[in-house]
C-alpha cells in the first residue's frame, strides 16, 4: 500500500506544475494519507502489548511505553533522559550503538536480535525492529524502538530434531543397543568409522567390533558399565569390517526408563589411530636417534637408571662403555656426509650385531656410541665386550663403492664403582675416552678418579689461560742460537712463558696441550707473533742490531689467511719478513695437502723461512723433506743428550746431519748441554746449537744485554 501511494505521490509532483489548484488538492490529500499509513505502521509509546522507547538522535531516551516497564524492570521516570547504553549489557560495548547506527532500510525500518540488561542484572537476548521519526518537514527527529524478548526455550519436537541432527553430524561414532544388547541405532560416523552400514548394524550385537586382543578382567568392566554399574571411559581396540584393528575412545553410559530399568545402552567413540601415530612419532623422536635408530641419551638414560635401582638391591654390577669413532669427520669431508651418516648406520648394525640382547647401545652424538652393560661379573668382563667391539671395526668397511677403514677409542666405567647414576658415569666414561684417545698404547681404558683429577686440572688450567690473556700474564722468553763456526749468537727462538700469580712460572709443557685441545692456542700463536714483532721494533729503535728471531706455529694456525695476517702483523710493527723465522712441527707436514704447500711456498715468497721443529720424533720422511720449502731441520733434544756415548743417537745425529746437507738445509741442535755433545755435533758438521751449554731461555732486557756484549761460545770450554 505505502509504495502505491508514494508512486502516486511522486507522479503527483512531476505534475504539480503543471496540474493547478485541483491537482494541489489532490496531492494534500494523498500526503495525509501517507502519513496515515505511516502512523499506522510504526509502533506507539502507548501500545501495551509491546516494549517501545523513543529516543532522539543522540540515543537519549524521550518516551519509554508501559510494555518496557514490564520488560527491563524500570518506571518511566528512571528511564526517561538516560541514554540507551544503561540497558546494553556491560561486555557489548563495541563501541556501536545499535539503535543510532542502522541501516533503516526505508520506511520498514531495520531489525536484529541482540542482548539487553534488564534492572535486575538479568541479561535477555530481545528482538529489535527500529524505526526512524521525521519533524514536520521531513527530517530525521529521532528512532521509534520496538522490542520483544526472543523466546529461547525449544519445542519437544524442535529438540528431538535437532538432538537428532547432532547425533547424526557429530564426528564421533554413536552406538546405541537396547536391553538385550542388540544394536538398535548407529551415526554415519560409525559407518565411517568402522566399515558397516546400518543394514549390516542393525539387530547385531557390539561383538560385530570385537578385536579379542583384550583380557577377561578388561571385558569385564565394560559389560558391567554396559549393566549400569556407572558410566565407564577408556581406550578399546576394535576392529573395523575389513579386519584392522584400530584403537577407539570410548565412553559407555545406559539410559533408563521412568522405572528405573535399563532401556538403552550407548556409545560414543573416536578413532585416535592418527593421535596414536602421533604419539609413537613423538616418543621415538624424544628416545630415538633420527638417523641410526637406536636409543639415545634420554633413553639410555631411563634404561640404565632402571637398571641401577635393580643392580643396588642384588649387589650386582654393570659398565658404561662410550665410544668415539676415528676417521669419521675426514670421510665426510672427503666423500661427502651421505656416506658418513651410512657409515656411522653400518657401525651402529655391527655393533648391535656384536652384543648380548640385553645389553644397551646407544648414539650420543656425532661419532659417539655408547654401551650399557646392565649385568656384568666383573669389571674385566667389559674389558672384553670392548676389545670385541674394536675388532669389529679392524676390517675396512663397504660403504658403496668405497672400502672404508675406521677406528675407535672407548672409556669405561664401572657402576657403582665409579658412580651412582647415569649422567656422571657417562661424563668418567667421557673422560676415559677421551685419556684413549691419547694413549698410543691402549685404545681402551677404566676410568680412575686420578684420571679425573687430571680432566679438572685441564678444565681449570683453560680458564685461567684464558684470563691469562685478558691480565697480561703472559711473556716471552729468549733463547739464543749459537753459530758452531764462530760462536756468536745468530738468532733466537722466543718462547712463551706464563707468569701465574700464584703458582709463578709455568711451564710451557703443562699449558701448551691445554690451549692446541681447547683451540686457545689461536690466540695464543697471534700473541707471540704481535709480541714478537713489537719487541724487534723496540729493539731497532734502540740501535740494536738483532739477528732473526723465531717463532712457533700450531697446525690450528695454518690456514689460508695465514699469510695475510703475517703481514699485516709485520707491517704494522715495521719488521722486514728475513727478521722472523717460522718454526712448524711435522705433524703439520704430514697432513701434506696441496693446500699447505702453496701456504707455505706463499709464506716464502714474502721472504721468510721456515723450520722443521723437533724433526725425528713423529712420522719423519724424506718424500716431505723434498716437497715442502723447509731451510732449516731441527734436531730434537730426545736424540742429543745421549751423545757422543750412545751409540743409537749418534747414528740418528749422523744420519739428520747428513740428509741436511744433502738437502742444502741448514742444522740446529736443540738442547745441547755439555761441551761433549757441542764437540760431537759440530765434528758432524751442524750448524748451529740451542741449550743451556750457552744460555738458557732468557727475558728480553738479558737477552739484549747478551748481544751488546758480544758473547760467545768458547769452544772447548764451558762459558
Amino acid at each position: 500500500m505505502l509504495d502505491a501511494i508514494e508512486r502516486c505521490l511522486a507522479l503527483s509532483q512531476r505534475a504539480r506544475g503543471e496540474q493547478g489548484e485541483a491537482l494541489a488538492r489532490t496531492l494534500a490529500s494523498l500526503d495525509a494519507a501517507l502519513a496515515e499509513a505511516r502512523a499506522a505502521m510504526a509502533p506507539s509509546v502507548d501500545a501495551d502489548d509491546h516494549a517501545v522507547l523513543e529516543l532522539d538522535l543522540t540515543g537519549y531516551l524521550t518516551a519509554w511505553s508501559p510494555g518496557a516497564t514490564r520488560l527491563f524492570g524500570y518506571e518511566a521516570d528512571e528511564a526517561l533522559g538516560r541514554h540507551v547504553l544503561f540497558l546494553y549489557a556491560e561486555d557489548d560495548d563495541d563501541g556501536n550503538i545499535a539503535e543510532l547506527y542502522f541501516d533503516a532500510g526505508g520506511e520498514a525500518g531495520a531489525t536484529a536480535e541482540v542482548r539487553r540488561r534488564k534492572k535486575n542484572g538479568e541479561i535477555i537476548w530481545v528482538k529489535m525492529h527500529i524505526f526512524m521519526r521525521h519533524d514536520d518537514s521531513g527530517e530525521p527527529a529521532g528512532m521509534l524502538v520496538r522490542l520483544a524478548q526472543v523466546d529461547e526455550a525449544l519445542s519437544a519436537a524442535d529438540k528431538i530434531n535437532l538432538h537428532a541432527r547432532i547425533i547424526e553430524d557429530s564426528d564421533q561414532g554413536v552406538l546405541i543397543t537396547d536391553a538385550n544388547e542388540r544394536i538398535v541405532s548407529i551415526n554415519s560416523s560409525f559407518t565411517r568409522i568402522t566399515g558397516y552400514s546400518p543394514e549390516e548394524s542393525i539387530g547385531k550385537t557390539p561383538d560385530l567390533l570385537r578385536s579379542g586382543v583384550h583380557d577377561a578382567e578388561f571385558r569385564a568392566k565394560v559389560r558391567a558399565a554396559m549393566r549400569g554399574a556407572g558410566p565407564w571411559r577408556g581406550e578399546i581396540i576394535g576392529k573395523r569390517k575389513n579386519g584392522e584393528l584400530f584403537p577407539q575412545s570410548v565412553t559407555i553410559s545406559v539410559v533408563r526408563d521412568e522405572h528405573g530399568q535399563i532401556s538403552h545402552t550407548f556409545s560414543l567413540f573416536s578413532d585416535i589411530s592418527e593421535h596414536k601415530d602421533a604419539q609413537a612419532r613423538m616418543q621415538r623422536m624424544a628416545n630415538y636417534d633420527a638417523l641410526t635408530g637406536l636409543p639415545n641419551l634420554c633413553l639410555l638414560t631411563q634404561l640404565v637408571g632402571q637398571a641401577m635401582t635393580e643392580n643396588r638391591r642384588s649387589q650386582e654390577h654393570g659398565a658404561m662403555l662410550v665410544l668415539e669413532i676415528t676417521r669419521v669427520g675426514a670421510i665426510s669431508d672427503t666423500l661427502g656426509s651421505d656416506i658418513g651418516n651410512e657409515l656411522l648406520c653400518e657401525i651402529g648394525r655391527m655393533f648391535r650385531a656384536t652384543l648380548r640382547e640385553a645389553d644397551v647401545l646407544a648414539r650420543l652424538d656425532g661419532h659417539k656410541f655408547a654401551v650399557a652393560l646392565l649385568h656384568i661379573d666383573k669389571r674385566e668382563h667389559a674389558a672384553i665386550v670392548a676389545q670385541k667391539l674394536l675388532a669389529t671395526l679392524a676390517a675396512p668397511i663397504r660403504i658403496a663403492s668405497h672400502s672404508l677403514q675406521v677406528g675407535a677409542h672407548i672409556g669405561i666405567t664401572v657402576y657403582t664403582e665409579d658412580g651412582t647414576d647415569v649422567p656422571t658415569l657417562i661424563r668418567y666414561a667421557d673422560v676415559a675416552m677421551n685419556k684413549a684417545a691419547q694413549n698410543i698404547e691402549a685404545d681402551f681404558l677404566f676410568y680412575s678418579e686420578e684420571m679425573n683429577q687430571r680432566a679438572k686440572e685441564h678444565l681449570r688450567l683453560e680458564s685461567e689461560l684464558r684470563q691469562a690473556l685478558v691480565n697480561d700474564e703472559l711473556l716471552l722468553y729468549y733463547q739464543p742460537k749459537v753459530s758452531l763456526r764462530s760462536g756468536r749468537i745468530v738468532g733466537a727462538e722466543a718462547l712463551l712463558r706464563w707468569r701465574h700469580p700464584v703458582r709463578g712460572l709455568v711451564s710451557p709443557g703443562v699449558f701448551i696441550p691445554v690451549a692446541e685441545e681447547s683451540g686457545l692456542i689461536l690466540d695464543l700463536g697471534t700473541w707471540v707473533l704481535e709480541q714478537a714483532c713489537r719487541q724487534i721494533r723496540d729493539w731497532r729503535e734502540d740501535n740494536l742490531i738483532m739477528p732473526p728471531v723465531a717463532v712457533n706455529l700450531s697446525a690450528r694456525q695454518f690456514d689460508s689467511q695465514l699469510p695475510q695476517r703475517i703481514a699485516a702483523v709485520l707491517e704494522r710493527h715495521g719488521v722486514q719478513p728475513d727478521q722472523i723465522n717460522l718454526e712448524i712441527t711435522e705433524s703439520l707436514l704430514v697432513r701434506g695437502t696441496d693446500n699447505v704447500i702453496a701456504i707455505m711456498n706463499e709464506l716464502v715468497a714474502m721472504g721468510m723461512s721456515l723450520a722443521l721443529d723437533d724433526f725425528g720424533t713423529g712420522y719423519s720422511s724424506l718424500a716431505y723433506l723434498k716437497k715442502f720449502p723447509i731451510s732449516t731441520l731441527k734436531i730434537d733434544r730426545s736424540f742429543v743428550v745421549g751423545l757422543p756415548y750412545e751409540e743409537n743417537d749418534c747414528a740418528i745425529a749422523r744420519a739428520i746431519v747428513t740428509m741436511a746437507q744433502q738437502l742444502r738445509q741448514e742444522i740446529v741442535a736443540e738442547g745441547v748441554e755439555t761441551v761433549e755433545q757441542m764437540s760431537f755435533l759440530r765434528a758432524l758438521g751442524c750448524d748451529q746449537l740451542q741449550g743451556y751449554l750457552f744460555s738458557q731461555p732468557v727475558p728480553a732486557v738479558e737477552f739484549a744485554a747478551m748481544l751488546r756484549e758480544g758473547k760467545r761460545l768458547a769452544f772447548g770450554t764451558r762459558v
